[in-house]
């Protein structure tokens, strides 16, 4: 395994990595073409935000499975390549939630009491106590727009200091503002009644400078603007008239639209603290986004569980604990129907049943789609672009739960449908072994591992021992043979040792000529 570490990161990430005996390639400064130079064998690649993951770059590594981003945001990561290649981009979110909103309590107390001016006058040898009257921030408004980790952080601290924090943010319940004691309101409510405005918002197109002339011309007079998440949330020339009419009464600044700054008309207004993207900077901080992100990427490279992730659901470690078994079962019944023949296909049914029934699971569905696509495409496909693999190729994908009561505790159900009708396998997990209990509708019970024969024939007399003629003429031993009966149909399931290449078109043909044989199909899962 080579895992390339092309920024900085603590000596204990690079550590937690090294332990699993992997090879870490750990350099910063690179070129662009230096990087890709050291690319074509990586599993994975982690940057925080100087190093710029292109197009160029993703195509510049065949075998990449991972892109880690020790950091908040996915900015210099082209997540949209890295999906189409079916690699995973995961970040680490919370991990310096702390240092970013003791920053965002320094601008705020920066800005009530004047202290960057108030210390550079001192620097200059001046003792002038009458420009620096400041206010004190004990019963104002604090308006944060976004209340996810962070933005819950700088609450907890506003109210300790007397504040009355009040929030806009479409994703978050309820509940949880209660919990906190912040009052939830419309955008338009945060901008007029807040005294001090806090952003704590992603940067998206729906966002891109939603604070602009407009905007501002709508907040209360004398607003204190904070920003210590993205620079684009802000028109920056909107900005600075707004400050200069009095409309806003200052800002305090980490993030600018472009970094470094080359226009400084900004961060240059004496009503403006301006640090230069420093809020994730503490020694705390940067340690612990080094080590979730390595620990994070570690366990996806060994385990395949998926945290953090902001091109896949993340789930946690318990919960695919308990799922694996059943994704690696839903891998196996979507590479089954796969292999059932040729034929176009025009939608995919996933049901859950028994302890499954509970909700749905986009990890076993896109397990499904993944062992399906392995089995009729060359090109490559993961849990994270196998859905949009679906969709480009016009396949519906169905999920859907069942009360009904079946004979296992937990069965997963799968049907596709084709040009050529409807192929139905079913299967459970038993003893954390995968079980295949019912193909193309008949009930069976067989061993769901290695190379399968699956045979649809008239049930009459004869036809096991004629297949099993034809496998001993070409040497190839039988592991397990399985039968199921309906009515008229039967079905086998002949589980044969390896190497299973043994069975090629020539032994189809020989079964597929015995008379009551209605189709062979060879499986490998």
């Amino acid at each position: 395994m080579l895992i390339v570490v092309a920024d900085d990161l603590p000596k204990t990430a690079l550590e937690l990595l090294r332990a699993e005996g992997w090879t870490v390639d750990a350099r910063s400064g690179r070129t662009p073409e230096q990087l890709k130079s050291d690319l074509p064998d990586a599993d994975a690649i982690v940057v925080r935000s100087a190093t710029k993951v292109t197009a160029d770059i993703i195509a510049a590594a065949p075998k990449l499975r991972a892109i880690a981003r020790a950091g908040t945001g996915v900015d210099n990561v082209n997540v949209e390549a890295a999906s189409g290649r079916g690699i995973v981009v995961m970040n680490a979110p919370g991990a310096n939630s702390i240092s970013v909103a003791e920053l965002a309590m320094a601008q705020l107390l920066s800005l009530a009491r004047k202290l960057p001016a108030a210390d550079a006058s001192m620097k200059q040898g001046k003792w002038d106590k009458k420009s620096f009257l400041g206010e004190e921030v004990r019963g104002k408004v604090l308006g944060l727009a976004g209340l996810g980790r962070i933005g819950q952080e700088v609450a907890r601290r506003a109210q300790a200091f007397e504040m009355t924090v009040i929030a806009h943010d479409p994703f978050i319940s309820a509940q949880v503002s209660a919990g906190l004691g912040v009052e939830l309101v419309t955008f338009d409510q945060l901008c007029a009644r807040a005294d001090f405005l806090s952003l704590h918002m992603p940067a998206t197109p729906q966002t891109r400078h939603i604070f602009n002339a407009a905007r501002f011309a709508a907040c209360k007079k004398g607003l204190k603007l904070i920003n210590t998440a993205r620079g684009e949330l802000i028109d920056e020339a909107a900005l600075v008239d707004a400050i200069n009419s009095g409309q806003i009464g200052g800002a305090a600044l980490d993030v600018f639209t472009s970094e470094p700054t080359t226009d400084h008309t900004l961060q240059q207004l004496p009503q403006v603290v301006a640090s230069p993207h420093i809020a994730a900077s503490t020694r705390e901080g940067q340690e612990l986004v080094g080590v979730e992100t390595a620990s994070a990427l570690r366990d996806f490279l060994k385990t395949g569980v998926i945290r953090n992730a902001v091109n896949f659901p993340s789930v946690a470690p318990e919960e695919f604990q308990r799922l694996q078994p059943f994704i690696k079962l839903g891998k196996q019944l979507g590479c089954l129907v796969g292999q059932m023949g040729e034929a176009r296909i025009e939608s995919l049914g996933v049901r859950y049943y028994g302890d499954l029934a509970a909700g749905q699971h986009p990890l076993i569905a896109n397990a499904v789609l993944v062992g399906l696509f392995q089995a009729i495409l060359s090109d490559t496909v993961t849990e994270v672009n196998a859905r949009a693999v679906a969709t480009a190729r016009g396949i519906d994908l169905v999920e859907s739960s069942s009360s009904r009561s079946r004979e296992y505790r937990s069965l997963l159900s799968v049907k596709l449908m084709t040009s050529d009708g409807e192929r139905w396998v079913e299967g459970t997990v038993a003893a954390n072994n995968s079980r295949l209990v019912l193909l193309n509708g008949v009930p069976i019970e067989a061993p769901l591992t290695g190379t399968l024969l699956l045979l649809a024939n008239h049930d009459q007399p004869g036809v096991i021992g004629e297949v099993g003629t034809i496998l001993g003429k070409h040497g190839i031993n039988i592991a397990n043979f399985a039968l199921g009966r309906n009515g008229t149909g039967a079905v086998g399931v002949v589980n044969v040792d390896e190497p299973g290449e043994q069975i090629g078109e020539d032994v189809l043909k020989a079964i597929r000529a015995v008379k009551p044989v209605k189709a062979a199909w060879l499986g490998r899962v």
